[in-house]
């Protein structure tokens, strides 16, 4: 079994934020594999599907961003998780708009839901994809800038980079994170070509 959560804030003022990206991608991942996240359980929506003969429990936190390992850890530790068969889907304000960098682990890199997450698994080797949403303006706060709402543009491009989020999930389960690392760690342009 495989937890894959999207992290977001819950409420319709964040929707459309930069910080929002995760969740996006996970409603895709439900989408691609025909469920629905909707069950409440440990403080965040889930949802269960089977793909490639692993299940797969789909979680978007409602704990808000800050707290997103209140409800991760106590699922993995229901489930008899280990950190690896964590997957997690966030915003990483140090990408270009668009772009996906998939790790096997390592440091929160300043991201305070994934800092909250290392703490309760107590462990930083869980997998994770990172979206790209631009680059941090010189001079603007950085939470201002990641709950700010996108611009229509700006939203086009998160939802093409949140797609393909999604298939790396599923191609991470597939054939492993690797192989999603060796496809989606590119640099994409907005027209979906890799450069």
């Amino acid at each position: 079994m495989k937890l894959i959560a999207g992290l977001g804030n819950p409420g319709e003022k964040y929707d459309m934020t930069r910080h929002n990206v995760g969740w996006h991608a996970l409603d895709e991942l439900a989408r691609l594999l025909e469920t629905r996240v909707y069950v409440n359980r440990s403080g965040g929506l889930t949802g269960t599907a089977y793909y490639e003969g692993e299940k797969l429990l789909l979680v978007k936190p409602l704990t808000y961003m800050n707290l997103s390992g209140e409800c991760i850890a106590p699922l993995a530790a229901y489930y008899k998780l280990a950190p690896e068969d964590v997957l997690v889907i966030c915003d990483d304000v140090n990408l270009t708009l668009g772009q996906l960098r998939i790790r096997k682990g390592g440091s929160a890199g300043g991201h305070n839901g994934l800092k909250n997450i290392i703490e309760r698994l107590g462990s930083d080797q869980f997998p994770r994809i990172r979206v790209g949403v631009g680059l941090q303006p010189e001079g603007m706060d950085l939470i201002e800038f990641v709950l700010r709402t996108m611009s229509a543009g700006e939203r086009k491009e998160a939802a093409a980079a949140e797609e393909r989020a999604a298939k790396a999930a599923l191609l991470a389960v597939k054939n492993g994170l690797g192989a999603a690392m060796n496809e989606y760690n590119q640099r994409i342009r907005p027209d979906g070509e890799k450069l």
